[in-house]
């Protein structure tokens, strides 16, 4: 595998509740902060596994920015592109869990360094040497980053390069005009997409599984991994089928396990691996996170997933 993977958007520290409830309207203890945001959990990921990896997002110069930008270049991310902004706060989310496994979040993105993500010339350099791009669909609404990724495609498929696109949204965006054409363009331009069960649907306009991989695949796109969760995934192309078991583990949280898995089985395909041995160590990487208290502290080397692997127990299919 040659050249750099690069994935733009939000970077942001994530704090939690330690109590289980519906949300922050009365003082509680709190754990964080993390390093988090789904690009930026992606990245680390690739860069965790040894693939040349960078990111261009933005940060405000505190604390929060700080803890951050070392975690990444800790594990072998290139933030060259990553702007640093004086005055502005760096973004966050506070995360509380309902008593039936679903969150709830107090969000600070729109007025962060997280909302002012540009296209600087230090982005342009990173954009200019990639030779694959991973989309997040989170990050679309934001227009410098729909600008960037929309310049970027076209410049990367003319030499060669390919585009990864995890959806990761909101089912609003689809029902917006502008927004679904935003993500059509870059569905349209993409070569793995690694959705999930309702996400498949909702791109390809079809009631039924087969239905919705068949449109995809039609339309172009080479590879479909399909997220299935704790039990596991299911790899489409134009040869056929083929379909993983999960591992069975113990949730912490869930957090960053689908930005782990996508980043493992690009960096497996990327490194010549096969499909069944992508997925296992893909099923491996999004298993292991949610083990792991907070959404960046369960990425992983090969060696980590390894060791996982031999001690793990595989679902039945």
């Amino acid at each position: 595998m040659d050249g750099t993977i690069v994935t733009i958007g939000e970077i942001l520290v994530e704090i939690m509740a330690t109590t289980l409830g519906e949300g922050f309207l009365e003082p509680q203890p709190l754990i964080g902060p993390f390093a988090s945001g789904a690009p930026a959990i992606f990245i680390d990921q690739v860069g965790k596994l040894g693939a040349a990896a960078a990111i261009v997002s933005a940060v405000g110069d505190d604390d929060f920015g700080t803890l951050n930008l070392e975690r990444l270049r800790r594990d072998g991310v290139d933030v060259s592109a990553v702007a640093v902004l004086p005055g502005a706060a760096t973004g966050s989310a506070f995360v509380r869990y309902r008593t039936d496994g679903s969150r709830a979040f107090v969000y600070n993105m729109r007025d962060s360094a997280a909302g002012r993500i540009a296209a600087t010339p230090e982005a342009e350099v990173v954009l200019h040497a990639a030779a694959h791009l991973h989309v997040m669909g989170s990050g679309l609404p934001m227009p410098a980053v729909h600008g960037m990724v929309s310049a970027a495609i076209p410049a990367l498929k003319a030499k060669g390069g390919t585009v990864s696109f995890d959806p990761n949204i909101r089912p609003e965006m689809l029902r917006d005009p502008s927004g679904r054409a935003a993500l059509d363009r870059v569905l349209a331009a993409t070569d793995l997409f690694l959705p999930s069960g309702e996400e498949l649907m909702m791109f390809a306009g079809a009631g039924e599984e087969n239905a919705a991989i068949a449109a995809l695949l039609q339309a172009g796109v080479r590879e479909i991994v399909l997220k299935r969760g704790a039990a596991g995934a299911s790899h489409f192309d134009s040869n056929g089928r083929t379909d993983m078991p999960g591992f069975v583990v113990e949730e912490v949280d869930p957090t960053g396990a689908g930005d782990s898995f996508g980043a493992t089985f690009l960096v497996c395909r990327r490194f010549g691996l096969g499909i069944e041995e992508s997925l296992r160590y893909a099923n491996a990487a999004g298993a292991r996170t949610v083990t792991i208290k907070g959404p960046m502290e369960g990425t992983s080397t090969f060696a980590e997933l390894d060791a996982f692997i031999a001690g793990a127990t595989v679902r039945s299919l």
